[in-house]
């Protein structure tokens, strides 16, 4: 019995911790014109890149960025997967390559965009191999 109320309450606490990407920039835009905030768009190739697999593990589920960007900023995710277990809807395809042709005509991966509430570009920068703390600072670096 023990087990099970440990495993619910663990259930849980990952559900409650867990941050919201979103996957519209219609939808982002909205959110941090309301909240004030940035937003981190993230292009990446979740089932074939190595540093964006990377990225994830040491970055983007770490307790310190996910509580920093649950209070600070709008998560935006552009995944190009390329497995067919993995497969996007189209209409989901299309929105990813219209953030592409705006912010990453250069196809980069992991390439992570710093943009204002209104969608204007205030840096870039992709993986690098720091610690949570210092890639939260390096993105907090980019101001408008």
């Amino acid at each position: 019995m023990k087990n099970i109320v440990f495993a619910i309450a663990l259930l849980v606490s990952g559900a409650l911790s867990a941050q919201k990407w979103e996957s519209s920039l219609v939808q982002a835009t909205e959110s941090a014109k309301k909240t004030n905030r940035n937003i981190i768009l993230v292009f990446s190739g979740s089932d074939w890149c190595a540093p964006c697999i990377k990225l994830d593990k040491a970055i983007w589920q770490s307790p310190e960025f996910q509580s920093f960007a649950k209070e600070n900023w709008v998560l935006l995710k552009a995944d190009f997967p390329r497995k067919k277990d993995n497969k996007l809807t189209g209409e989901q395809q299309e929105r990813n390559a219209q953030l592409a042709n705006m912010y990453n005509k250069n196809g980069y991966f992991p390439l992570v965009v710093v943009l204002d509430p209104n969608g204007n570009m205030l840096g870039q920068t992709g993986y690098k191999d720091i610690s949570p703390k210092e890639y939260v600072e390096l993105l907090k670096g980019f101001k408008g």
